[in-house]
């Protein structure tokens, strides 16, 4: 579990009753922490590290631009450190395909970068000026096409993927709009779905159309993913940052919740 505002990386057992450390805020120069993703073939586990003051999160350290962090699992050691092209950009989520190169969105640029086993530089995959209102969550679905979501926008996207590469980008239609869309992790036949208004939910995709089945709701999520049984979600309540805190009011508190898989 990750914090913008906080930095670090917070390890959770799978029942939820263990919370430990994995990376302590500012380690390995790293600042605000954004989208993470576990990979269990390779044993590491990805992290996205950013100067968020745009944002207006501070962070841990003064360390500038965006970056993408791998750590060993088991042992917590950096094994990969790599910087986002670009003067103005910020990682935000990511995908791995089944060759093991990590597609990373750039909320900041309307690009989907892709880092290649062994590489120490990003290449951009795809770029594209309809995917310019705040790239964020992103998965393959069972098509083998990538999806990828705008905050800003309320969109959802999906990139042909052939032999490797890019292809046509096309915005799907959804049955209602979507309210800051974010986490995006693939499920069964389809996605979950998480929407910062507070939405949990199934996505399926036909043709030209995505089916938003609702799940649940909470207090401003910002993450999913499935874990054995479990679905969990994290509530970042991103809207409070921009808030003040008000006098005689306590300060807001940030959960980890989870819900059945269905």
């Amino acid at each position: 579990m990750s914090s913008i505002a906080d930095g670090g990386v917070l390890k959770v057992s799978a029942d939820g009753a263990v919370v430990s450390q994995f990376l302590k805020p500012g380690d390995h120069g790293t600042r605000s922490t954004f989208g993470l993703l576990a990979d269990p073939k390779r044993g590491v586990l990805w992290v996205a590290s950013n100067d968020a003051t745009a944002l207006g999160a501070k962070g841990p350290t003064g360390t500038e631009g965006a970056w993408v962090k791998a750590f060993d699992v088991a042992t917590g050691a950096m094994k990969t450190s790599v910087r986002l092209p670009g003067a103005k950009a910020l990682a935000n989520d990511f995908a791995l395909d089944g060759d093991g190169c990590l597609y990373v969105t750039n909320t900041f640029a309307p690009q989907i970068l892709r880092l290649k086993p062994g590489a120490t530089e990003f290449e951009v995959f795809v770029e594209d000026p309809a995917l310019s209102k705040g790239l964020d969550g992103i998965a393959f679905g069972p098509d083998g096409n990538l999806y990828v979501n705008t905050f800003m926008g309320g969109e959802l996207f999906r990139i042909e993927v052939k032999q490797s590469a890019a292809g046509q980008v096309t915005q799907l239609e959804t049955p209602r709009p979507l309210k800051f869309p974010d986490g995006l992790r693939a499920f069964k036949d389809g996605f979950l779905m998480v929407e910062g208004s507070g939405a949990l939910s199934r996505v399926t995709v036909s043709g030209y159309s995505a089916g938003i089945e609702p799940i649940g709701q909470f207090a401003g999520p910002t993450g999913v993913t499935v874990s054995g049984d479990r679905i969990w979600v994290s509530e970042g309540q991103l809207g409070l940052m921009s808030k003040p805190p008000e006098a005689g009011r306590d300060a807001p508190s940030f959960h980890l919740r989870s819900a059945n898989v269905q």
